[in-house]
């Protein structure tokens, strides 16, 4: 047997046949310049600055998620008949679901606007990328098939959910994965069993658990919930995140001014500080190389603000923060005195005052009746007289799982002691703070 090997950290061995035409088709699409790409995107943006471990890129993680694919639908054909065009659909839409990330995964979508399955699509769509060519070559069809997975509209929709649903193998790898390159322990979990337990009900067109792996999937809810509390909502990646979106607000805003701002001319980069719409080919072209090389070169800027920001981005000079562990009523007050004490300081709070507002949603819109299949999880209750329920149905453990949500502020470090002693004025005096 002819075959490529990759070493991973994660599942070790992963193996990719050459001597068949399905197994050609992820050969050229791994080695297509816009999967490649993803080598020089960071899979956890800015965690690297928190966890000195997470240097890992959505290229590996992406190959995970391929030999996940691979060995679930190898398991399913035992038991499903799965045609060989859409089991070579579901590997490649597996496999490229990321290529249309931004640098640092998701922190330029925050700063542009945009979201990365829309580029993924029309990169898988395009006639001018290499992974559409061999997508094309491989079957005329094909591209839309993939595309119509990663977009979440393809028939049978059971195929679609394995690779994008709250039980997916790209959850399924990256948990594994950023729990290991962090050393956070909170993403382990059961995988064997589940890949053992998934079924298929074919009646309703869906992805479920057989009752044998209730508990495995309560584990993988438990560990998604955990690392989105202690990984994914780090104060300390959440700080690196708002200073370089500051960076960026700046430059922009000073380019729209006519600002003398520096940037390497007829560049994807250049166009995108300039707010001419980018093109497919400008948006692949980019990757985290060329923000730390525009950051780097800032420093030296004229603007006061633009230079700052740059030197503490690279510099590793954050800002700190504070979660805002208080009433409701109170919080108002505190927001504007603590604004306050920035603006008094000389540092403008549109740059150096920021509210960090996020929520991890997957398991709460279980308790909705009007959720989508694929925003739901079923499994098998019962072995006398089983049936197929949402789990939120049979588990307490899922049941149990609190909404997590933050709101919290992150500001200089050289204001740090007169908003702390504001905080400890404001917060109920049996709270302690919660800073970085």
């Amino acid at each position: 047997m002819s075959e490529r090997i990759y070493r991973d950290p994660v599942h070790n061995i992963i193996r990719l046949r050459t001597d068949t035409r399905e197994g050609r088709l992820m050969i050229d699409l791994i080695d297509a310049p816009e999967f490649q790409r993803l080598r020089r995107i960071k899979q956890l943006g800015l965690a690297l600055y928190t966890y000195q471990g997470a240097e890992h890129s959505r290229f590996t993680h992406s190959l995970g998620v391929l030999h996940l694919i691979t060995r679930v639908l190898d398991r399913l054909s035992e038991h499903y008949g799965i045609a060989d065009e859409e089991r070579a659909a579901a590997r490649a839409a597996a496999l490229l679901h990321d290529i249309g990330h931004g640098s640092f995964s998701h922190v330029m979508e925050h700063v542009l606007g945009y979201h990365h399955e829309h580029w993924t699509a029309r990169a898988v769509r395009d006639e001018a990328t290499e992974i559409n060519r061999v997508l094309r070559a491989f079957a005329p069809q094909l591209p839309e098939r993939v595309a119509e997975i990663i977009e979440g509209r393809f028939q049978p929709a059971w195929l679609a959910q394995l690779v994008s649903s709250q039980l997916d193998v790209d959850r399924m790898d990256y948990l594994l994965r950023d729990s290991l390159m962090t050393g956070a322990k909170y993403g382990i979990y059961d995988l064997e069993w589940i890949i053992n337990a998934l079924a298929v009900d074919e009646e309703n067109d869906r992805i479920y658990v057989a009752a044998r792996g209730l508990y495995a999937v309560e584990e993988y809810l438990q560990a998604r919930y955990y690392m989105f509390r202690q990984v994914y909502f780090h104060r300390t990646l959440r700080s690196a995140e708002a200073v370089l979106r500051s960076t960026l607000r700046r430059a922009l805003e000073l380019v729209a001014a006519d600002a003398d701002v520096w940037c390497a001319s007829g560049t994807a980069f250049a166009r995108m500080l300039h707010r001419i719409p980018l093109t497919l080919a400008d948006h692949l072209e980019m990757d985290d190389s060329d923000v730390l090389f525009h950051l780097k070169q800032w420093r030296r800027a004229s603007d006061h603000v633009l230079r700052d920001l740059s030197t503490r981005f690279i510099a590793r000079r954050f800002f700190k923060a504070i979660d805002l562990d208080m009433p409701e009523a109170e919080r108002a007050d505190f927001l504007n005195a603590a604004r306050d004490v920035v603006a008094r300081a000389g540092f403008a709070p549109e740059y150096y005052f920021i509210e960090d507002h996020a929520s991890d949603v997957p398991y709460y819109n279980y308790y909705r009746a009007d959720a989508e299949p694929k925003a739901r999880i079923y499994v098998e209750d019962g072995y006398a007289r089983p049936r197929i329920r949402e789990i939120s149905e049979v588990s307490d453990a899922v049941r149990g799982l609190q909404r997590y949500e933050l709101h919290r502020i992150c500001f200089p470090p050289e204001v740090k002691d007169e908003i702390y002693a504001l905080y400890h004025t404001a917060a109920p005096a049996t709270h302690a703070v919660t800073t970085d």
